[in-house]
């Protein structure tokens, strides 16, 4: 890697707008509306009194897969999400305009042969008042590369969760077409499209995007603890583990501590845990 170039990077702020159809198309691609008589989920899908999912600020304002330029010599090809982190700083307008700012925060070398770790904030703001809305920090694990030096302040390691019977649980069914629903929000990755592009990667079926799994824990979270306000929710890290085939179930296992709540997402016809050392806070 060009330790030096990417330090240096700078992305032009994007602006992108967002009206309703984009709202209610983010639901729906993260299983909203499979009861179109649950009065608590309506008005994440329709406009009556819309509301939005707090994790649609993880799409927005996307500068696109920069570490594909060949200039800076990261090995793009074997790289995995890692982390996903979200902090609301004020709710989430249900439409409207928002302007991201792009920073690589730190590049965390874990040693030759043992790859890297690229963590970027994007700042949000809205464009017509300039309020600050959210932070996020994404997380990439370079596969590739590893023992070419890093820089900056890399975020605390998330800790494992506790070792006890959680608190609470809730169980949301995915349906066999869910990749094909959540792409038409921004993610056109083929892996998670076309059967033959998933068989060369190793899996038996196109996988779900991690940010829908991602989503669907955001969903829960403002299910179990916020009565279905998506305003309350101030903040959610999750840590991907494992990919989820559509059609799944994901189970979310919630702990709850002092001042934090933990969780955990598992495939539960596979009682695989997809997401782990996940939290959240509410309002």
């Amino acid at each position: 890697m060009d330790i030096d170039r990417i330090r240096t990077m700078r992305i032009e702020p994007i602006v992108q707008d967002y009206g309703k159809r984009e709202t209610i198309l983010y639901a729906l691609g993260l299983g909203y509306g499979a009861d179109p008589l649950d009065t608590a989920e309506l008005p994440f899908v329709y406009e009556g009194d819309l509301r939005i999912v707090p994790s649609y600020v993880n799409l927005l304002c996307h500068p696109g897969f920069w570490a594909q330029r060949p200039e800076f010599g990261i090995d793009w090809v074997k790289i995995l999400h890692a982390e996903q982190e979200l902090r609301m700083h004020t709710p989430l307008p249900p439409t409207g305009a928002l302007r991201g700012e792009y920073r690589v925060r730190a590049v965390e070398d874990k040693g030759e042969g043992r790859g890297a770790l690229l963590h970027q904030d994007k700042e949000l703001f809205d464009v017509a008042t300039g309020t600050h809305i959210a932070t996020v920090r994404s997380s990439l694990f370079l596969r590739g590369n590893g023992g070419e030096g890093g820089f900056g302040e890399p975020p605390a390691p998330a800790t494992p969760l506790p070792d006890r019977a959680p608190d609470r649980s809730i169980a949301i069914p995915t349906l066999p077409r869910q990749a094909l629903i959540y792409r038409l929000s921004g993610d056109w990755n083929p892996l998670h499209a076309d059967p033959a592009i998933a068989a060369k990667a190793g899996f038996a079926v196109p996988i779900l995007h991690g940010l829908c799994t991602n989503g669907i824990a955001c969903r829960a979270a403002i299910a179990t603890y916020c009565d279905h306000d998506p305003t309350r929710l101030a903040a959610l890290f999750t840590r991907f583990s494992k990919p989820v085939m559509p059609g799944e179930t994901i189970r979310v296992d919630f702990f709850e501590e002092p001042g934090v709540i933990r969780f955990r997402a598992v495939a539960q016809e596979r009682e695989e845990v997809v997401l782990d050392r996940c939290s959240l806070e509410v309002r």
